[in-house]
């Protein structure tokens, strides 16, 4: 078995082969000897988690936080550069990267990523994230003027050198609030959450846009329900389009709907986790306030040779405005193009209170 298969062997069948790496650990331990097993991390101040010298791969983080200020979690940056990029690779809220939106927290099982007791306050990433000649990871407070006590662990092999043909990991998070969509005064409301149509494409939320040469590994989907109704306010009926290789529309990867792109069906109101797809967050009463869906492509990324722009229509045709954010997962060959993130206080979620009335009695609609 040559380097390369030793290095990404399934995670059962490779246990018995001896690798040629060293197993190497940072983290937040009290170096004074004492228990004070944790970073302090002030208003405004970037805390260097790892930065490692030479060939690797990070195989295991785990962080949990606590601090005093709301929504926190939108408020601390993760980021990650790979062999001395200029760019960050990683640039995400700490608490979108590990899995659910919305400043929120809990208990949940993905195979790549996870939510652990108490609470889901326990994170866990388990995306391997290969590196030639070093990595460099930090978290930024972006706080106003609370401390932030940080613990963590990044878990990671050192090699002599890393073998052909690996990607480099990358992760992106994008909001739009409120989408672009229509308003449903003196519209049927069969009509605004199922009529229409959309040949193109236009318009459609943008989970990830990128270029180069790599496969899209998944993303986790969040949507605060602005619609305030008490007629049927179900959020998802957008279909998924994965656009690859600078193609046209249609689309080779066209799906039927929102629920059908997180492997769930009939527009689902319960919370469930499983290796691959998820909901964490599935809503209240006619799916009002905020939900959570994810979908690992672990068995079926998604392959591109030039380029690939994964979208999700918002609402049939794209009819629906609401608070719309997202965290995509892909590798790729470097150099990546760069991206950004948007400033705090464009990150922060909207009250929990916003959102979709009750509901009046049944609607017949397709799953």
């Amino acid at each position: 078995m040559d380097r390369f298969e030793t290095l990404v062997g399934s995670p059962l069948s490779g246990l018995p082969m001896l690798r040629d790496s060293t197993s190497r650990r940072a983290s937040s331990w009290d170096r004074t000897g004492g228990n004070d097993d944790r970073l302090h991390i002030q208003p405004g101040e970037e805390a260097v988690l790892a930065d490692i010298a030479g060939a690797g791969v990070i195989r295991h983080i785990w962080v949990t936080i606590a601090c005093e200020e709301p929504d926190f979690l939108r408020k601390i940056v993760l980021r990650a550069w790979w062999d001395g990029e200029p760019e960050p690779s990683i640039n995400v809220p700490i608490g979108d990267f590990f899995g659910i939106g919305h400043a929120q927290t809990r208990n949940f099982s993905a195979l790549p990523l996870q939510m652990s007791p108490e609470d889901g306050k326990g994170f866990n990433c388990w995306f391997p994230m290969p590196f030639a000649k070093g990595a460099r990871i930090t978290a930024t407070s972006e706080c106003s003027d609370a401390e932030v006590l940080f613990y963590y662990y990044v878990d990671y092999e050192e090699l002599d050198s890393l073998p052909d043909g690996l990607g480099y990991f990358h992760a992106q998070w994008r909001r739009e609030d409120p989408t672009d969509g229509i308003s449903d005064a003196g519209v049927d409301n069969k009509d605004y959450e199922f009529g229409g149509t959309n040949t193109t494409g236009d318009g459609n939320y943008t989970i990830l846009e990128a270029r180069g040469r790599g496969h899209y590994v998944g993303c986790h989907l969040d949507i605060h329900n602005l619609r305030r109704t008490r007629q049927w306010n179900w959020y998802g009926e957008g279909d998924d389009m994965i656009f690859v290789d600078d193609e046209p529309f249609p689309p080779s990867l066209h799906g039927t709907g929102t629920e059908d792109y997180f492997n769930t069906s009939w527009c689902p109101t319960q919370e469930y986790s499983a290796p691959y797809h998820g909901i964490t967050l599935p809503g209240g009463e006619n799916w009002s306030g905020k939900i959570s869906l994810y979908r690992y492509h672990v068995e079926d990324p998604v392959r591109f040779r030039r380029s690939i722009r994964v979208t999700i229509e918002h609402g049939h045709a794209n009819k629906r405005m609401d608070d719309v954010s997202s965290t995509a997962y892909w590798y790729q060959a470097e150099p990546h193009e760069p991206f950004g993130l948007l400033p705090v206080e464009r990150r922060l979620p909207r009250p929990d209170g916003e959102g979709s009335e009750g509901v009046e009695g049944p609607f017949d609609a397709h799953p």
